[in-house]
């Protein structure tokens, strides 16, 4: 492995306070939020794939950011309606083995597969990014196989070496340096694997931050803020220089 199946410290964090200005629509048959830049413009697109969490306000604030640097965003459910519910909702007895069981790549990827057609029918844009945070890493990590032109990842989760070993496209990963699933050596082992194959790849490494932090950082911490801008930062410098 790349970096290890989802766990515990997916499903913590903090909810961000804003107010969305894109819309929920039906989508290639999935509930799908999008959210354009003032332009209007379909011309670079980007796929953002959730946490297991799914569509909440956090990435959709973090999507409306991107739409402001002039990309269309597309941000499909992922889980079907089945996301795993917010910490304030979720029952006592609720395992997260037993949900990951019915969101297995063969449920995720005709999902994903739809929304990639629907975009390049409906919007024809010239360039298609996408970025995942935890569990939609491995299916970015997947489409860089020829499927997309650049892909961003944060605190990537579930991803395979030899996914990783058939990356074509240009892959940037912001990772925590407190994360059970990117350990310190799968991080290594992912380094290695990206120079072997002579990827086009950057790996940036925040200190004193959690798996998580890009998208659910305490925000009342100014180091987890900080952070969590700069790894927003770093994708967007990324997807400017790949996309162009």
């Amino acid at each position: 492995m790349a970096s290890n199946p989802p766990g515990e410290c997916c499903m913590k964090g903090f909810m961000h306070e804003g107010t969305p200005v894109g819309e929920v629509v039906q989508f290639a048959e999935a509930e799908t939020y999008i959210t354009k830049p003032a332009s209007g413009s379909t011309e670079k697109v980007l796929l953002l794939l959730t946490d297991v969490l799914g569509i909440n306000n956090n990435p959709k604030l973090i999507a409306d950011d991107f739409a402001k640097n002039g990309y269309t965003v597309v941000m499909p459910d992922l889980f079907a309606g089945d996301k795993v519910p917010p910490q304030a909702e979720r029952k006592p007895d609720f395992q997260l083995p037993e949900w990951l069981e019915k969101h297995q790549p063969h449920h995720v990827i005709p999902i994903i597969q739809k929304v990639l057609g629907q975009i390049r029918a409906e919007f024809n844009p010239r360039k298609i990014g996408a970025l995942g945070y935890c569990f939609g890493a491995k299916y970015v990590t997947q489409l860089l196989a020829g499927d997309i032109d650049a892909g961003y990842t944060a605190h990537p989760s579930f991803v395979t070496l030899d996914e990783l070993a058939a990356v074509k496209g240009p892959l940037a990963i912001s990772a925590a340096e407190t994360d059970s699933l990117f350990t310190p050596d799968l991080r290594h082992a992912s380094e290695a694997k990206l120079a072997e194959i002579k990827a086009t790849y950057q790996i940036i490494l925040f200190s004193g931050v959690e798996h998580g932090f890009a998208v659910r950082c305490d925000l009342k911490d100014e180091w987890q803020r900080w952070s969590k801008e700069e790894a927003f930062c770093q994708a967007v410098r990324w997807f400017k220089l790949h996309l162009a």
